[in-house]
Order: structure tokens, then sequence, then C-alpha cells
């Protein structure tokens, strides 16, 4: 008897809990969609919005919350999952509207992110455009990245226009202007070519006789940055998190970022404040908050949640290495599939006012403070999941914003853009 007592108060307690929460969500959720959707916060050092790759309404929810945060001048930067280098010539697309880069830079940055080299992806980015062309020029967005270089592509030409070297007299530079100008040029990281070789010859030169480049220079210190990152692409095994926190601390200093808030955009992983355990691997913003960089709650952390949705999963080729089509998931890889699927997600779904909800978790009443780790351990059937990591954990531990996408199509590769 006393077993059966214990089991009906578990059920009660756990069914008091759904309903404080579902409460709790009904009362702090805000529909994406809506002309007078604003971020309900405002003083942040950095926010950062992450979601599974490859699934189109992720980069309509990223415009969503660009246009409410770039309104009123709240933030000044954006940060994007690309290397320095593209980044600077994401810049050059704002300023000149040139669609033939845009589509060259989505292609090349999908030699790091696969799902993101899209038609969804290259819209968003002339909405950003549309977006940028609006603002006071006080309140532009400047693009800024912090990741690791995945190809040689815009790293070798945006080392050639950091150098003026209009006399020819650095032989390195003048040999990376000739590979530059061939068409056959190979930018791979993953096995030696010409352009790995020409790179490792300018480092070399470089830190031999400085002198002989820094007055040729302008920014010193980001262009030791970016030669910091070639030397770890050259590692077999360079470490991502380590070296996108060495860049953000590096930029954080050149471009004031605590002053200028900035918007990230990243796998969600990134965005995680706390180690998944004791034990587990930190995290960009776990790594922020551990070092006292900013203040736990000067980190804002959005990341979103699907259901009903498709996912782009992967290019396929031909034997001649032609790209012949693409493949799409339904279950596995959004995250809320009966063998894999996030704790707590069918609050969301309860409570949801459009195909783009954001709900606001982290109000002081919040019920989301108790050590239940919602929207962050996956329960999976088949493999071992997270979910010893971060028991006894809160979901505040670790994010602030919850969006839940409903009905999305899979993005589409770039490659089918007529």
């Amino acid at each position: 008897m006393s077993k059966f007592v214990t089991l009906l108060f578990s059920i009660l307690i756990l069914q008091s809990c759904k309903e404080t929460k579902i409460s709790y969500l009904e009362q702090n959720r805000f529909d994406l969609t809506s002309q007078d959707f604003d971020f309900p916060e405002k003083n942040f050092n950095i926010i950062g919005f992450g979601a599974y790759h490859g699934s189109a309404k992720t980069e309509n929810v990223e415009i969503k919350l660009l246009n409410a945060l770039t309104k009123n001048g709240t933030i000044k930067y954006y940060l994007p999952e690309v290397d320095y280098s593209t980044a600077y010539y994401y810049n050059e697309f704002l300023e000149t509207g040139d669609t033939t880069l845009l589509k060259e830079l989505i292609i090349y940055n999908g030699y790091h992110i696969t799902q993101e080299r899209t038609i969804e992806v290259y819209e968003k980015w002339k909405q950003i455009k549309h977006l940028n062309d609006r603002l006071p020029k006080t309140k532009k967005l400047k693009i800024l990245g912090i990741e690791w270089i995945r190809n040689y592509k815009y790293v070798t030409k945006h080392i050639v226009e950091l150098i003026k070297d209009q006399d020819n007299q650095l032989q390195p530079i003048r040999r990376l202007k000739q590979t530059i100008a061939a068409d056959t040029t190979n930018y791979s990281i993953d096995k030696p070519n010409l352009v790995n070789k020409n790179l490792k010859e300018l480092i070399t030169d470089y830190e031999n006789d400085k002198k002989r480049y820094t007055s040729k220079i302008e920014n010193v210190e980001v262009f030791e940055m970016i030669l910091k990152n070639i030397k770890h692409s050259f590692e077999e095994q360079p470490e991502r998190e380590q070296i996108i926190y060495d860049n953000y601390l590096t930029l954080k200093s050149e471009y004031n970022f605590s002053n200028n808030p900035q918007f990230m955009r990243v796998g969600f992983f990134h965005l995680e404040k706390s180690r998944e355990g004791k034990d587990g691997y930190p995290s960009l913003y776990a790594r922020l908050i551990e070092n006292k960089i900013y203040p736990k709650q000067k980190i804002i952390s959005v990341i979103g949640y699907f259901t009903d949705s498709k996912v782009f999963w992967s290019e396929q080729y031909d034997k001649n290495g032609d790209y012949s089509g693409y493949s799409i998931e339904a279950g596995f890889g959004i995250g809320d599939y009966e063998k894999e699927y996030f704790r707590g997600i069918q609050n969301l779904k309860d409570t949801k006012i459009s195909d783009k909800t954001l709900f606001r978790l982290n109000q002081s009443d919040s019920p989301y403070f108790t050590n239940e780790p919602d929207l962050i351990e996956v329960i999976m059937q088949d493999e071992a999941s997270n979910s010893e990591a971060v028991k006894g954990m809160s979901t505040l531990d670790f994010l602030d914003y919850a969006i839940l996408i409903s009905d999305s199509k899979a993005s589409v590769p770039i490659y089918e853009m007529k």
C-alpha cells in the first residue's frame, strides 16, 4: 500500500509542476510573427541565438530577432558562425549588395557547416542587407567572426588586402597574389596544397622579421590573430571552443565589446551557459562566465526547438564528385521525435501561440529555476544521452529563452538555386 501512495504522490507532484510551467509559459510568451514584437531585455553584453542547423524557418526567426534588436540600437555587432576574414567579406556584401559575392561566401562557408550552405541562408543575408540599409549610419551593424578557419579562400584574399605591399617587396605576399589569380587554386585545409605551403612561408617570414611587415599593416593585433588561426588550421586536432574563446577576447579588446552589445548566431552548444555536469566540456558561454568576462545575467542565451519540422541533412554527390541532390530528416535531427526529444518540450507545444513562439524562462518567479533540466536533457531511446550529466541541474543553468519553431520545411542547398 505504501508503494502505491508514494507513486500516487509522485504523479500528483509531477502534474502540479507541469501545470505551474504551463501557467508560467502562458504569461511569458511572445509571438515573433507579430508586427509589434520587441525583445523583452535590452541590458546585456551578448545575446546568442542557436538551433539545429538545416531548417528553413530558423533563418526567418533570426531576422525577426535582428529586427527587434536593431530598431532601437540595442546591438552593435553581429557574430555569425564564420571566421574573421569571411566576416570581412560579408561586410563588403552589406556595402555593395554584390549577390555573386554573397553566393560564393555561402558556398565556401559550407565547408565549415554544410547545412548552412542553403538558399534560405542566402535570402537571409539579403534581408540583413535591407535591414542594415534602413539603419542610421551610426547604428549600422558590423559583422565580426570568431570561428576557426575551415577553408583558405577568404583568409588569403584578406591577408593580401591587409598588407599594403604596393612595391612588392614581400615575396610571400607576391606568391599569395599569384595563387589567388590562378583559377585552379585549391583552398582546402584538409590536404597539402600550394596555398597551404604559401601560408606557412608567410608565417615563417613574418615571425623572422616582423618589422618588414608591421609598417605595412594597419592593425597588427588583428593580423596576428589571423595568423594564429591559420597556424591552428595546420594542427591535427585543433580545439575549436578554445579557439573561438581566444578570438572573442582579442576582438573584445579591439572593438570594445563591453560597451557595444553583440548578437551571435551559432549552433546552440556554444550558447549553453554551464557545463553539462561538473566534468562537462565548457562551451563559449560557459567559458565567458567561468572566467568572469561578463556576469552570467549579462549573457543571454536563446535556443530554438522544432516540432513537426524537417531539416536538410546532407548534400549528395555522384562518382565524379558533382553535386547530385540532398537528403532530409523529419524525425531524428529535430529534437522532437519519439526516439530523440528534449525533456519538457511538450510544455512549449501546449502553449505556443504561433509557428514562431518565444518563451522567456528567466523571470524571477520562473519554475525553470528548479533542478529539472527541461529543454537541455535529451531523451534517447536507442543511444546514450546526456541524462546523467545534467541530472539535478536546472534549465536556467543553461539558457534564458526558448523559441518553438513549428511546421518548418527543410532548407534547400544553394546548388538548387536557379
